[in-house]
């Protein structure tokens, strides 16, 4: 026993100075920023275009590929840019919300509504950044991609993050209460490479140092603490490295292109955008119970994902590690290509992204290594700007777990969640979820299948705020609506509630 807590000391400590290092990398690109005063002066050695009324584009280097075989010779003012790709002059600004009356048409691809994203295009094709979620999954081209812009020679780079301190409350005999700190911070880098984009990412996160058993949510199941036992009404800590992984893609047209992914960690092609990712669910800091049936897999082990993007649509498959990360959460864990996941995306109009998804998991429970899992999901997102500095945005996904051996057990979430002049966030999530593991101890109920509900509600006011960063406080409450074989494991009315403060880059 104490090698072994001799090793998970060492473990920590390796673990937040990891955290510290890659902390400081991310910030370097907001350093770059400060010592850039011109606009364009990340232009570097290419002359800008200018489109039909004389306003500067963005070179060609720094996001806005030409289409394959296309001259690399900056054009004259004359030439005609790609019409999906005008109206994104390069600097270093923050996202905006713009009024309506300055959204581009339907047929754009970009941020549209929104400032440009410093030179940065899209990671996996000839289409703004903003539609891009976490992994490779697609979110609505509405979506606002908040963030700090920098140039490092060729590299175009952009850091963004977020922090919630949180007091938690968990009602009735299951319940419990934690003060703790949950996140992420995450860093992005891209650069031409022959006729692609070659591009790096690293997220991290400080849930690690909460503890190994995470901190206390209501009918929320899925992971160990131990090794030994499974995690029970308390949201497991993600690993302090959610993401390391590169991409490159070639565009084939003006609106198409193909593209590798891989990750150690990474996310496959399964499921909708994760939670943190998601504009509609961003804002709550309570993991949703529907996790481990829609998302879970946004931390894989070694991961390697393929794709084709045809305008609005875009199909993919993965090669994946089936099991979830283990109890230690400061390590990397040994990758493997043992599963396997396709999804296709459609974003029909700019503020609409759907996907469908299927994957074959290999024995993803670590206290069940006999048991495989089939998973199937499907979601929608809306979200739209509207008035002067508003935004709504809306996520209904549902999610299937056919073990095998085992049950079918179906999941479904709503959540919503509307900002107002940028410093009042209204957020709501409602979730119903078939589950089997919340009484694994009660004999009695053994192999049920018992249907769980849970409604949150809350906001946050974002009372500090300057050009990159915005500091808020915030609350919720969450409701239950359970059957009667759980309330004498639950009580009649286990109310929970967490008040919280968040400090967001924008």
């Amino acid at each position: 026993m104490s090698d072994f807590a001799g090793t998970n000391r060492r473990s920590r400590r390796f673990g937040a100075l990891a955290f510290s290092m890659t902390l400081g990398l991310l910030l370097a690109p907001a350093q770059a920023q400060q010592q850039s005063t011109e606009p364009h002066d990340h232009s570097q050695h290419v002359a800008p275009k200018e489109d039909h009324s004389g306003h500067a584009m963005p070179p060609d280097h720094s996001g806005h590929q030409p289409p394959a075989g296309a001259k690399k010779k900056a054009a004259p003012a004359k030439a005609k840019t790609p019409a999906k790709h005008s109206g994104h002059p390069a600097s270093h600004g923050v996202m905006q919300h713009a009024s309506p009356g300055k959204q581009p048409p339907h047929g754009e691809h970009g941020a549209g509504a929104h400032a440009d994203h410093g030179g940065m295009k899209g990671f996996l094709g000839p289409y703004s950044m903003s539609r891009e979620g976490s992994g490779t999954s697609w979110v609505p081209d509405t979506t606002p991609h908040e963030g700090i812009h920098g140039k490092i020679g060729d590299w175009s780079t952009m850091w963004h993050g977020y922090a919630n301190l949180i007091y938690d409350h968990q009602g009735g005999p299951r319940g419990g209460d934690k003060t703790f700190v949950n996140g992420m911070i995450m860093g992005m880098a891209q650069r031409p490479l022959g006729d692609g984009t070659l591009g790096v990412r690293a997220m991290l996160s400080p849930d690690p140092f909460m503890g190994k058993s995470g901190y206390p949510l209501l009918l929320a199941s899925g992971e160990t603490a131990d090794g030994q036992r499974h995690l029970i009404d308390r949201q497991h800590p993600h690993d302090l490295f959610m993401e390391l992984a590169g991409i490159y893609s070639r565009n084939l047209s003006a609106t198409s292109s193909v593209f590798v992914y891989a990750g150690l960690p990474g996310e496959p092609a399964l499921g909708p955008p994760a939670f943190m990712h998601r504009t509609s669910g961003v804002d709550n800091p309570e993991a949703p119970i529907t996790h481990h049936w829609l998302d879970s897999t946004h931390i894989t082990f070694g991961v390697v994902t393929a794709g084709l993007i045809l305008d609005k649509w875009k199909m993919e498959a993965s090669a994946f590690r089936g099991r979830e990360p283990d109890q230690h959460r400061y390590d990397i864990e040994a990758p493997k290509l043992d599963s396997f996941s396709a999804r296709l995306s459609w974003n029909p109009i700019r503020e609409l992204s759907m996907q469908v998804s299927w994957g074959r998991l290999n024995s993803p429970e670590q206290l069940a290594p006999a048991v495989d899992e089939d998973r199937v999901t499907a979601s929608a997102i809306y979200t739209q700007p509207f008035g002067a500095d508003n935004l709504w945005s809306t996520t209904a996904a549902w999610g299937r777990k056919i073990l095998r051996p085992g049950a079918t057990l179906d999941g479904y979430m709503l959540e919503s969640a509307v900002v107002l002049k940028k410093n009042y966030t209204l957020f709501a999530r409602a979730e119903r979820v078939a589950e089997t593991e919340l009484h694994e101890d009660v004999p009695a109920l053994d192999g049920r299948i018992l249907m769980v509900n849970r409604l949150s509600l809350g906001g946050i006011y974002d009372f500090y705020r300057t050009d990159h960063v915005k500091l808020g406080i915030g609350g919720l409450v969450s409701k239950y609506a359970l059957p009667g074989e759980l309330k004498p494991l639950y009580g009649s009315d286990p109310t929970s509630a967490m008040v919280f403060m968040r400090l967001k880059v924008i």
